[in-house]
């Protein structure tokens, strides 16, 4: 919002502060003279401990404007439901051509020597500081696919399902020392599986003996046998 017509245009007619404790802020105020004159201004406040207005006096050259800086000192205390009372004024006055910051006088801006000052109010409003970007999702990770949103109905919505968070995805400690033992153990059951058939051989081989030998033969055939057994017994356990 600003004000046309007279002898400054305005901008903006609203100090706007976002406001902050402890700390500084400033905003800016732009003053337009589209006249041929030269305008000298003034800035007062209702708060003059409150604020640092620079300049607050100075002269507008003709078809110029000129800014001004207006900072609000830190606050220790936000005030009840954000309102603030200050008000700004803007008096301003034709002033002689060539006349500059030096020249101004506080008889300039006194209405009853029959100087005509124009008066502008300007309010004070606090606003919401910007907020920061908001985090990313602890789990997610950077160019990962987009996150769906669940409706009140429970369903997903979004082009993506929702990946798996890391604790899901990250590999089992010790899955090395898992596979090597099963291969240990695949080895060692194709060696006791070797054992056996060569065992087999060895008995087949002793039975041909026994039915070409004495009947003395058949019992040391039977030990064989039972030996063989227990050594077999033996090996499958292990595997």
């Amino acid at each position: 919002m600003s004000t046309d017509g007279g002898l400054l245009n305005i901008e903006p007619l609203e100090l706007k502060f976002p406001f902050e404790l402890k700390k500084q802020i400033s905003c800016s105020l732009q003053l337009s003279n589209k006249t041929d004159n030269y305008v000298a201004f003034k800035v007062k406040t209702t708060n003059p401990k409150k604020y640092c207005v620079r300049p607050n006096t100075g002269v507008v050259l003709p078809r110029s404007t000129w800014d001004i800086i207006v900072t609000m000192q830190a606050q220790k205390e936000a005030p009840p439901d954000m309102q603030c009372k200050d008000k700004f004024l803007l008096q301003s006055v034709v002033a002689t051509p060539g006349a500059t910051a030096k020249d101004i006088t506080a008889e300039m801006f006194n209405k009853e020597a029959g100087h005509v000052v124009e008066e502008t109010k300007l309010r004070v409003v606090y606003v919401s500081p910007p907020q920061p970007p908001s985090p990313v999702p602890e789990g997610s990770e950077e160019g990962g696919s987009p996150r769906g949103s669940v409706s009140d109905n429970g369903n997903l919505s979004g082009s993506e399902s929702v990946p798996a968070t890391r604790s899901f995805v990250e590999p089992i400690d010790g899955s090395e020392e898992g596979k090597s033992l099963v291969a240990k153990l695949t080895e060692e059951k194709h060696s006791a599986i070797q054992q056996n058939n060569k065992l087999r051989q060895e008995l087949e081989f002793l039975k041909r003996e026994a039915n070409k030998g004495q009947g003395g033969v058949s019992f040391l055939f039977v030990i064989l046998v039972g030996l063989i057994g227990v050594i077999l017994g033996y090996i499958l356990k292990k595997a």
